[in-house]
C-alpha cells in the first residue's frame, strides 16, 4: 500500500469512528453542555470536544510522530513532517438543533499541501475520500462511485438566454454559508442580493465540508463561503480538486474575510466575478 493510501486509511478510520460516536450522542438526545466561542452564534458542545478527543487518541496511537490541528483543541507540532487537520463536528449548530446536516472532516497535510482527506456523513452513511494523486470517491449504502463534479442533469440543461457564462449562472444551484460576525453577515447579504436574481437558487445548509463534497458529487453546481477555517475545508477542497472541480480563493475586502469558491470549469470565473467583491 502506498503511503498516501495508508494515510487515507487512517483518516477514514478516524472519521468513521468519530461519526459513529456523534451519531450515538445525537440519537440519545439534546446536548446539555454548550458554550459559545467567538460570538453568541458560534457554539461548541461536549459532543465536539468528545469527538476531537477520540480522534486525537486514535492518531496518537497510530501516528504518534505527526502534528495535529483541531478546531477545539489547538495545534501540536510533530516530527514527521505531517500534520492532521480535523473538524471533529462540522455543523455544530445543526447537530444541536437536531438537523441531520453535519459531518466529521479529517485531512493530513505535508509541506506541499493536503495529502489525503475523508469526510464522513453518518446521517446518510456516506464517506467522501481523496488522495493527492488519486481519484475522489464517495462510498455509501449503494456502493462506491468516483466523483466528477457538477454534471448535466435535465434540470441543469434548462438554462436561460445569454452568454455561456450567463447561461451557466442562470441554471446554477449554489451553496453558501454565513459568518458568525454580524458585520460580516451584513456585507455577505449585499453579495447575496446581487447573486440571487442571477442563479437558479441558493442553499445554505450549514456544513462547509458537506457543501464542498456535495459539489464534488454534483449535487451543487458551486459553493462559496467566507470566514472558513483550515479544518472546515482541508479535506473537502482536496476532494473537489480530485473530482475536477476548480478551487479558487475569495480575496479579502472590508468586512469580507478570505474565503473559498469551488465550481465547475464553465461557472467558476463568472461566479467569482459576481461574488468575489463587496
Amino acid at each position: 500500500m502506498s503511503e498516501d493510501r495508508a494515510l487515507l486509511e487512517v483518516a477514514v478510520d478516524a472519521a468513521r469512528m468519530a461519526g459513529t460516536l456523534l451519531h450515538e450522542r445525537a440519537r440519545r438526545g439534546a446536548e446539555r453542555d454548550i458554550a459559545s466561542k467567538s460570538t453568541p452564534t458560534d457554539l461548541v458542545s461536549e459532543a465536539d470536544l468528545a469527538s476531537e478527543r477520540a480522534i486525537r487518541e486514535l492518531l496518537a496511537a497510530r501516528r504518534p510522530h505527526d502534528g495535529f490541528v483541531g478546531e477545539e483543541g489547538g495545534a501540536s507540532e510533530g516530527s514527521s513532517g505531517l500534520s492532521w487537520v480535523v473538524d471533529p463536528l462540522d455543523g455544530t449548530v445543526n447537530f444541536l438543533f437536531g438537523i441531520p446536516q453535519w459531518c466529521v472532516s479529517v485531512a493530513v497535510r505535508d509541506a506541499e499541501g493536503t495529502v489525503a482527506g475523508a469526510v464522513y456523513d453518518p446521517n446518510r452513511g456516506e464517506l467522501f475520500t481523496a488522495t493527492r494523486d488519486g481519484p475522489a470517491a464517495m462510498s455509501g449504502p449503494d456502493g462506491m462511485v468516483h466523483l466528477s463534479g457538477p454534471g448535466r442533469t435535465p434540470a441543469r440543461s434548462q438554462r436561460g438566454p445569454g452568454s455561456a457564462g450567463g447561461e451557466a449562472l442562470s441554471g446554477a444551484m449554489i451553496a453558501t454559508g454565513l459568518a458568525y460576525d454580524a458585520s460580516v453577515r451584513e456585507a455577505q447579504a449585499r453579495v447575496l442580493a446581487r447573486l440571487i436574481p442571477r442563479v437558479r437558487d441558493i442553499r445554505r445548509l450549514g456544513s462547509a465540508a458537506l457543501d464542498l463534497t456535495w459539489t464534488a458529487a454534483g449535487r451543487y453546481d458551486a459553493y462559496f463561503e467566507r470566514s472558513v477555517k483550515q479544518w472546515d475545508i482541508a479535506a473537502g477542497a482536496l476532494i473537489c480538486e480530485r473530482a475536477g472541480v476548480r478551487v479558487l480563493e475569495l480575496p479579502v475586502f472590508e468586512n469580507l474575510p478570505w474565503g473559498i469558491l469551488v465550481a465547475g470549469p464553465e461557472l467558476a470565473e463568472p461566479l467569482l466575478e459576481l461574488v468575489g467583491g463587496p
